[in-house]
């Protein structure tokens, strides 16, 4: 399961970075993740509450992880056909051929995070 290596280093960033602004202990941290970006939501959610458990020093106890899914979109190159990949290279559905374009679906990334100064 790569998500706890995922969410080990997500949380190693939010964590410096927080320390930098003078924050003690996270609060919440956001993540935006595409439908065919690599990453189940529910194993991140998983690693998250794994990783607050084994390091509750760095946590609130309210402390909560927020997964925004970004719907997957891609565009065949042939014909212009926009429609719903399951995974990076799918079938277009209209000429059946694997030219499509991915447009959106792919990111994983840190929205936000919220700390508090709370020792």
């Amino acid at each position: 399961m790569h998500e706890m290596a995922l969410m080990g280093d997500i949380l190693q960033l939010v964590h410096e970075d927080a320390a930098e602004k003078g924050l003690n202990k996270i609060e919440k941290v956001e993540l935006i993740v595409g439908e065919i970006a690599n990453a189940m939501p529910d194993a991140l959610r998983m690693a998250f509450a794994i990783f607050r458990e084994q390091n509750s020093h760095l946590f609130t106890n309210q402390a909560e992880l927020v997964i925004h899914l970004e719907v997957a979109e891609a565009e065949c190159i042939l014909c212009g056909e926009k429609y719903r990949p399951n995974q990076k290279i799918a079938l277009c559905p209209n000429c059946n051929v694997p030219s499509g374009k991915v447009l959106t679906g792919e990111t994983f990334q840190v929205l936000s995070y919220e700390g508090s100064l709370e020792k």
